[in-house]
């Protein structure tokens, strides 16, 4: 069985406005290397449409970007997609799959199928999940920035608090810190 491991940029206060972190060569390598060692992604109906929106493009070389970001895209075209919604069924993106019925069945099914893991980046994707207890780890880039704004992590709350176990800490030259934590038992 794989890990699932949500991973996503934050600011000091919370926020995971996707506008709000440094997006600089650096942070893009620390998403492709995890991309790289995950074997699916897993987002929400919402996220999804937001990467289908714009990553497709950047891969085909329809849109203007600095190398980091392409190597992303054309990896992230290849990479199987899952995504979790209600209200949609058809994903079109290149090897993108619907996730319907019992959430989960559905996670715990996928996580059984892939045993190099997978990435989930969607926050409020991820609130659910964990008050299912089916995230194993998480792998935050945590931005040197206050944003005091939404939309935070977990604000809709966690029935109760979660302990976890630093794995490693790493500072990145823009001033971000790669930090993976894992569930403690």
């Amino acid at each position: 069985m794989g890990l699932l491991t949500f991973s996503l940029n934050l600011t000091l206060d919370g926020c995971v406005d996707h506008q709000e972190g440094i997006a600089d060569d650096e942070t893009h390598a620390f998403f492709t290397r995890l991309m790289d060692e995950g074997g699916a992604m897993l987002w929400g109906r919402v996220t999804y449409e937001m990467m289908e929106s714009y990553w497709p493009a950047v891969a085909r070389g329809d849109a203007e970007a600095p190398p980091a970001m392409r190597e992303w895209a054309v990896k992230l075209e290849a990479k199987p997609k899952y995504v979790v919604s209600a209200t949609r069924e058809d994903f079109p993106w290149t090897n993108s799959h619907h996730i319907a019925g019992d959430l989960r069945t559905g996670i715990q099914k996928l996580k059984d199928a892939t045993p190099a893991g997978v990435l989930l980046g969607s926050g409020k994707l991820a609130a659910e999940l964990d008050r299912l207890d089916l995230i194993d780890e998480y792998k935050f880039l945590v931005h040197p920035r206050i944003s005091g704004h939404g939309p935070t992590l977990y604000e809709s709350g966690l029935p109760s608090t979660r302990r976890l176990e630093l794995v490693s800490a790493n500072p990145l030259r823009c001033g971000a810190v790669a930090v993976h934590y894992r569930r403690a038992h």
